[in-house]
């Protein structure tokens, strides 16, 4: 059954966001995840801070979890941390 990793993300350095964006997209391949939906929110009620969202789904649960805790994404977390501010969701099946 599919997983879905939501983020919740503020750009804060756009050169950094664009590198961390070009770098990260290729690791999602080796773990079978890919992008459904990536850019601009609307928020329609709540009190939601952040300007944009990204939807990646994977197989299953471990793929979903093995993909971020893989060395070449943790290897990113800088770059992620300095281009954004972030909050990450795994939607257990």
């Amino acid at each position: 059954m599919s997983a879905f990793i939501v983020a919740d993300i503020t750009p804060t350095d756009i050169d950094s966001l664009k590198k961390y964006s070009e770098a990260a997209g290729p690791t999602l391949e080796k773990y079978n995840g890919k992008f459904l939906a990536k850019g601009p929110i609307e928020t329609l009620t709540g009190d939601d801070h952040s300007k944009m969202k990204i939807i990646l789904e994977f197989p299953d649960q471990d793929s979903a979890n093995n993909w971020y805790k893989s060395d070449e994404y943790q290897a990113l977390i800088p770059l992620r941390d300095k281009g954004m501010d972030a909050v990450f969701h795994l939607i257990k099946p």
